[in-house]
């Protein structure tokens, strides 16, 4: 990988992907994203890619909230399941968000949401089950993009709280 942050071939990529290389370089992320050969949609099929076991992928499940339409973002590792009513405790009521939902408020494609550098800011939770890990990969915008964070530094890019969110 080059050197240089974010790498001069990231013009040709997606521009959800080079939109995350930016946040994450003006918010002086020590690791630019890489972006891999195949996709990785799923936490299982990035853990696969990466090395890596499935709980170190910092998925991202996106929500719609009932009251004001905001998205809201969970990033929580790649082997648990989220309790919607624990989300729902801390953001409001929520309801299912649908491809051109997500699509529409965060920039992103389900299988590549970020949890940096979205159109709207949602409302965001960070689970506290990434801190099993002292690195976490997350998305970087497209299905092929990932870059890697350690979990406290994911609360300081996002501003996000911890929060047990998950079954």
């Amino acid at each position: 990988m080059s050197s240089s942050f974010p790498p001069a071939e990231t013009q040709d990529l997606p521009e959800g992907y080079r939109r995350v290389a930016e946040v994450l370089q003006q918010l002086g992320h020590p690791h630019a994203p890489q972006f891999l050969d195949v996709p990785a949609r799923t936490a299982q099929e990035a853990a696969e890619v990466l090395g890596l076991a499935v709980g170190q992928i910092a998925k991202s499940v996106v929500f719609r909230r009932k009251s004001d339409d905001l998205a809201v973002l969970v990033v929580t590792s790649g082997d648990k399941r989220v309790d919607e009513r624990k989300v729902a405790a801390l953001a409001g009521p929520i309801g299912r968000a649908d491809a051109e939902f997500v699509k529409s408020r965060t920039g992103f494609t389900i299988g590549g949401v970020s949890p940096v550098a979205h159109l709207t800011p949602p409302v965001m939770l960070i689970d506290r089950e990434l801190f099993r890990f002292d690195e976490v990969w997350a998305a970087a915008g497209h299905p092929k993009g990932v870059f890697k964070v350690a979990p406290q530094a994911l609360v300081q890019l996002t501003g996000a709280p911890v929060a047990d969110v998950t079954a």
